[in-house]
């Protein structure tokens, strides 16, 4: 479902035509293709991955400055965007096995830089885990952590809430399918769908409404979700480890304030995520914990300005070391 910010520009502020169609079809195996977009040249090379059911737009603000100096890369996870439909679950350790194939056939070459947002955060250290010797930094955009569904149910059973039940899954958009798509007319088309986001431009959102009507998308999206506290969760968990000296930044921000929490519970539920985090800087000597301020979670169109800060200041630790003459 197409997701929306704090506040809504009067003009589009995103407009670039590559988030209209794929970009750069790429095969992945078991016949299936990954969209991937690619631009500027230099190593490192910057990996973005986006959270839940986002696509490469999401990076839309922050790719174009870093490519200047950086070849950089986002893309669709399988079934998501313009790649082609997911023939397995949508786990954080599917997701790597696709970008890292992807990544080879096309020629881009480590070291690389991870930048994962949300569930991508996730993601991003399973890679880092899996292929330590081709990773030289990290940075974690207000980030998921393995732990966090098991702590805010463990919240919520003090206040008398039900727990989330992971593995199930909410059939509501799976439902509403007739053949290959959600119809127009569908009562929950606006629900499952989105509508268009003042943020794009028109030909943006036509595309993107006709993708996230498409079963690979909703099927996607379900399976990401059901995966998230779960099988994703549980593959980052395996892979947890410190990072000895590589460079990792840590951006987080505060829970959105809904009505239904009391400011106790408000607190709580920070308090919580931002233990979390401190957790997750902690995992490299190098690691350091920032707040954002004036952000939502999606700190990459809220605050682009502190995500493209981040990975520069990376990008620079990452740098060998010169002996000294």
């Amino acid at each position: 479902m197409l997701s929306t910010s704090q506040a809504s520009p009067a003009e589009p502020i995103i407009t670039n035509p590559a988030y209209t169609k794929a970009v750069q079809l790429v095969d992945v195996g078991g016949d299936r293709r990954l969209n991937i977009y690619c631009r500027g040249t230099g190593s490192p090379a910057v990996i973005f991955d986006s959270g839940l059911s986002d696509t490469s737009i999401a990076w839309a603000l922050v790719q174009p400055a870093i490519s200047k100096k950086n070849v950089t890369c986002s893309y669709d996870r399988a079934g998501l965007g313009f790649s082609d439909a997911a023939t397995r679950p949508s786990t954080a350790s599917n997701d790597v096995d696709d970008i890292h194939r992807a990544l080879k056939v096309i020629g881009i070459r480590p070291p690389y830089v991870l930048v994962g947002h949300s569930a991508g955060g996730m993601a991003v250290r399973v890679f880092a885990d899996r292929y330590r010797d081709e990773v030289v930094g990290m940075v974690l955009v207000d980030p998921s952590h393995e732990d966090q569904t098991k702590r805010i149910d463990a919240i919520k059973a003090t206040e008398g809430r039900a727990p989330k039940h992971n593995g199930q899954v909410d059939r509501t958009c799976l439902n509403a399918l007739v053949g290959d798509e959600i119809p127009k007319t569908s009562p929950v088309y606006t629900q499952c769908v989105g509508e268009p986001d003042p943020r794009y431009s028109q030909a943006i959102n036509d595309a993107m409404l006709v993708y996230a009507a498409k079963r690979k998308y909703q099927e996607a999206v379900a399976s990401e979700r059901q995966s998230f506290g779960g099988a994703s969760a549980d593959q980052t968990r395996a892979t947890r480890r410190h990072f000895g000296d590589m460079p990792i930044i840590v951006l987080s921000t505060t829970y959105p304030r809904w009505k239904k929490f009391t400011k106790e519970q408000f607190d709580k539920r920070n308090a919580m995520k931002q233990e979390l985090h401190h957790e997750l800087a902690t995992m490299s000597t190098r690691g350091v914990y920032e707040f954002v301020p004036q952000s939502s979670h999606l700190v990459s169109y809220d605050r682009p300005d502190a995500v493209i800060d981040a990975i520069r200041r990376v990008l620079v630790s990452s740098e060998p070391t010169k002996p000294q003459q």
